[in-house]
């Protein structure tokens, strides 16, 4: 199975230099184009070959995108708006997410390979999601997206650990101050690990992690774009219908967790 994979990915790699091959014969085709027709005298640009910077990516019809994190960051935004909390904190979450909150909220930004980024309005630090430096129900409004999937398997250079995501999850629990509100990002379909990138989730399991947790919210990205881009309060059957979809909860601690 891994000879399989192996040659597989030599497969895809030598498809992939093949077309960045005819790109690069188009750049060039462009290049002698544009260059003929450019001013030569009074040109207001030097042009160069010395500073040819080839973007061969970019000639598409449609402007791609990543459908998990464009969705779901816009998700976490539309709900902490609802929220309107005076201070946020996200934990490993894509750094374009706390950048751009923190221009309108507070924010505190931790990741295990802490982000030495200098804006007005954040902090950026490190923590270790499997023991957090924190007071138990301390923070109020807390996101960890996309992140808990992948602890413990050591892609980011984290320890191996079957159950690190469970752990993260307990510390994640530990720390929401009674009604506060968990933004939980994590891919949804039928349970596994695919060693080292993530874990799936089925939604059952979620949720039960959880228990001392109230649901306030599930949403959906689905795998295909013909059953839409972010699916606001989508359904169990529809997160278990799913390969490597992208659920969204929005969990609320109870007042008076057991």
């Amino acid at each position: 199975q891994m000879k399989k994979l192996v040659k597989n990915k030599i497969s895809l790699t030598a498809y992939a230099g093949v077309l960045k091959l005819k790109a690069f014969q188009q750049f060039k085709r462009q290049f002698r184009v544009f260059n003929a027709n450019a001013p030569q005298t009074n040109a207001r640009f030097s042009l160069l070959e010395s500073d040819l910077y080839p973007c061969l990516d970019d000639n598409t019809g449609q402007t791609h995108f990543d459908r998990h994190y464009i969705y779901h960051l816009s998700w976490a935004a539309r709900v902490i708006k609802e929220i309107s909390p005076e201070e946020h904190t996200d934990l490993s979450s894509l750094l374009y997410f706390p950048t751009i909150l923190s221009a309108f909220i507070p924010t505190k930004y931790y990741d295990f390979r802490p982000a030495p980024v200098e804006l007005d309005n954040l902090y950026s630090g490190r923590a270790d999601l499997t023991n957090l430096d924190f007071p138990s129900n301390s923070i109020h409004s807390l996101s960890c997206m996309h992140t808990i999937e992948h602890i413990g398997l050591g892609r980011y250079g984290d320890p191996l650990d079957y159950d690190g995501d469970l752990k993260a999850i307990e510390e994640l629990k530990r720390v929401i101050a009674p009604k506060g509100n968990l933004l939980i990002v994590l891919p949804v379909g039928k349970s596994r690990i695919q060693f080292n990138a993530h874990r799936i989730y089925s939604y059952a399991q979620v949720i039960s992690y959880f228990q001392e947790f109230a649901l306030k919210e599930f949403s959906l990205i689905p795998d295909h774009s013909r059953d839409g881009g972010l699916i606001r309060n989508a359904s169990r059957e529809m997160s278990d219908n799913q390969l490597y979809g992208c659920g969204c909860f929005w969990f609320i601690k109870n007042s008076n967790p057991q």
